[in-house]
């Protein structure tokens, strides 16, 4: 092992004088207090930058276990179950990327899942607290910047979730409304490009969008359609809210750090591998799919959207190389 990589895996916190100290005699002899100095602030120095230098893959193979930001408030893609267990379509697909990871580095990966707030899915990912977020997260230019996005593995808009019996929702009728959205999102900027002029009220989070329109404090929550239709499945008094508008069309996509291209290549082979394999019939792609959009799922897509999501998947698959049939 080279000398980088031996400081990559030496605790910094242990590398003390002690590994450099020689007898006082001939330290003073030599005049190394000076250069020991020199070596241990150049040390303090390198020590975050090599630390960084380890890449996601390299990572993940040294430690054994896929740290993965997702959501507890995004059914049916991410959420806590009635035992805060995190499950969701894009759980489904974390796990697909654990099984590649596993093969791929020849040893069992761990996924360890953690609930990110969405203004914290980046921050997290840039600091390396988190290794790839996938909940609900869409792409844009601003976020691209920053991270990078997989191929996307399913497809969504924004929507607006109001009271029972408004009828006028198309952009124009937004002026002036009170539109809750959660800050940072995709959904947020659709409403302030469909209607400059509607008032938008930032939140932190989708509990508290469902929260301010049964309070009355908002006239309407823009999120994601399937999002919003999840959340009527769980409502206490569904027949209260509607679903309404189209204000954009976004594909789902997990995000990874930026300059990592052999971690995002493994995760793209499992998304591709995954929308391959049920788009074919296989199992067990159908059951995981279905279980979360399938007629008896909490939230069915309409024949539709349906169509759009496969027709959506299948140009995905379209431009990279058939996956054999022996890995499906």
């Amino acid at each position: 092992m080279n000398l980088v990589k031996k400081i990559q895996y030496m605790s910094i916190q242990n590398l003390t004088l002690r590994q450099f100290r020689l007898p006082q005699t001939v330290a003073m002899a030599l005049g190394l207090p000076s250069v020991i100095a020199t070596l241990t602030t150049l040390f303090s120095i390198l020590a975050p930058q090599i630390a960084s230098a380890e890449t996601v893959l390299e990572k993940v193979e040294r430690t054994g276990t896929l740290t993965a930001g997702t959501n507890k408030n995004a059914l049916p893609f991410a959420f806590a179950d009635e035992q805060s267990q995190l499950q969701g379509y894009s759980v489904d697909m974390l796990k697909q990327i654990q099984a590649q990871l596993t093969k791929k580095l020849g040893k069992e990966v761990e996924l360890k899942l953690i609930a990110l707030a969405p203004e914290d899915r980046i921050p997290k990912l840039i600091a390396g607290e988190v290794d790839i977020v996938c909940d609900a997260s869409s792409y844009t230019w601003e976020r691209e910047q920053k991270i990078d996005f997989s191929v996307s593995y399913g497809l969504t808009g924004t929507r607006l979730l109001t009271k029972k019996g408004v009828q006028a929702w198309e952009p124009e009728a937004l002026a002036n409304k009170k539109i809750a959205a959660v800050a940072g999102t995709t959904n947020e900027i659709a409403i302030r490009r469909a209607q400059p002029q509607a008032q938008i009220v930032v939140l932190k989070d989708h509990a508290e969008g469902y929260e301010a329109l049964k309070q009355g404090t908002v006239d309407a929550f823009a999120a994601d359609g399937i999002l919003l239709e999840g959340w009527l499945q769980t409502a206490e008094n569904p027949e209260e809210f509607n679903v309404v508008g189209y204000f954009s069309r976004e594909g789902i996509a997990c995000m990874v750090p930026e300059n990592n291209s052999k971690f995002a290549d493994q995760v793209n082979y499992s998304l591709v591998r995954f929308m391959e394999g049920y788009l074919k019939g296989k199992e067990p792609y159908v059951a995981t799919f279905d279980r979360w959009f399938g007629p008896e799922a909490k939230v069915p897509l309409t024949q539709d959207l349906r169509a759009l999501v496969l027709e959506t998947m299948q140009l995905v698959i379209d431009f990279k190389e058939e996956i054999p049939e022996s890995e499906l």
